[in-house]
């Protein structure tokens, strides 16, 4: 439980006088204190939960408001011929305990006290809330018979996200199912809501794509490179703050190329650059090799060229002025901790496009 407790919900419950004590039985109806005041010379004009910003008074009993406070302060106002001999009780009704009679603190809950403003207005004061102070509490005064009323303090909680059993970050094989699950406290219970970080798509079976999935478990049926990436688990109750988790899911698996033009000519002197793309995690490493495995390095002929994206690499190589020991077959290579894999591009020669050809070509045409 959070012990930065700022924020509640008061629900009062507001009835006619009576002359029981409501819902908590005929046995606390014979409760005495000192002085009885005679019949019908007191009676309880309004009985509020208040705090230093608002004032409550809910006309039935289905009421709820929401409010931001720190300390409970509830009031109960009563008209009597003879003020200072009507005594006022607070009671906890749900727990059957007198906490205060009059102007005296009973209880032994040091956070308890009681004011009052000319013996009129009663107020009872329950500072630093906690959850055990929901329930119903009653304003007395000792009429023959005495009268009463009671109201219900509902303490809410913010949502708090619990380190256990809520998941962790995760490092999975591809093709494998994933369950990811957030765990979190609060009155009224919070509601999860998953989200990727960023406001990217989730990507669901049979090509479904979704901005968001509630509930405290996610399930991930063959996960795969594409579900990659931080999961933010969202708490929220509208009890302010909104909490989350930041969840990193890391997908291994082996890597693939993929060559969009396997197939490239080129003329004398032109240059030329050969393309790859491949993808792996954990990351690759990635170069390229001659038909019979050497590897080309960076130098005045020959310049390969790698730019990285999360699990993506696009493999370039750029041959300046091509000449005829450079036709044949090149390779992209890539390897991993869990694999390694390689593609080939064929350079061939082709004639260079003359003037005389450009011409013919427009007049055949």
């Amino acid at each position: 439980m959070r012990t930065d407790l700022k924020w509640l919900v008061l629900r009062f419950d507001r009835f006619s006088c009576a002359e029981h004590l409501g819902q908590s039985g005929r046995g606390r109806d014979e409760l005495n204190f000192s002085g009885t005041a005679r019949a019908n010379e007191a009676e309880i004009l309004e009985w509020k939960i208040i705090n230093e910003k608002t004032t409550l008074n809910t006309p039935n009993r289905d009421s709820n408001l929401d409010l931001p406070i720190i300390e409970n302060l509830a009031y109960c106002e009563i008209n009597a011929l003879d003020r200072p001999a009507t005594k006022v009780a607070w009671l906890r009704v749900d727990t059957q305990t007198i906490l205060t009679i009059a102007s005296h603190v009973i209880t032994k809950n040091h956070r308890i006290g009681v004011t009052h403003s000319d013996h009129r207005t009663w107020y009872l004061h329950i500072r630093d809330v906690r959850e055990k102070d929901r329930g119903w509490y009653m304003c007395q005064i000792n009429t023959d018979p005495m009268k009463s009323q009671v109201g219900y303090l509902e303490v809410v909680v913010p949502p708090d996200i619990l380190d256990y059993p809520t998941s962790t970050d995760m490092v999975v094989r591809e093709g494998t199912n994933v369950t990811l699950r957030c765990a979190a406290t609060g009155s009224p219970p919070p509601t999860i809501t998953w989200r990727r970080e960023g406001g990217d798509i989730i990507h669901l079976a049979r090509d479904l794509e979704v901005p968001s999935v509630e509930g405290a478990v996610f399930n991930i049926i063959r996960v795969n490179r594409l579900h990659m990436g931080a999961y933010l688990c969202i708490a929220s109750n509208g009890i302010p703050p909104t909490v989350s988790k930041r969840i990193m899911l890391i997908v291994h698996f082996p890597p693939m190329i993929f060559i969009p033009d396997q197939l490239v000519g080129a003329y004398e002197r032109q240059q030329i650059t050969l393309e790859c793309y491949s993808e792996a995690f954990p990351k690759s490493i990635n170069y390229w090799t001659r038909e019979k495995g050497e590897i080309i390095a960076q130098g005045s002929k020959y310049e390969p060229l790698l730019t990285e994206d999360a699990y993506k690499v696009h493999m370039k190589l750029t041959i300046r002025s091509v000449g005829p020991s450079d036709f044949g077959s090149y390779k992209c290579v890539s390897k991993n901790s869990l694999g390694d894999t390689d593609g080939s591009i064929k350079l061939y020669g082709i004639e260079p496009k003359t003037r005389a050809q450009s011409v013919n070509r427009m007049l055949d045409g």
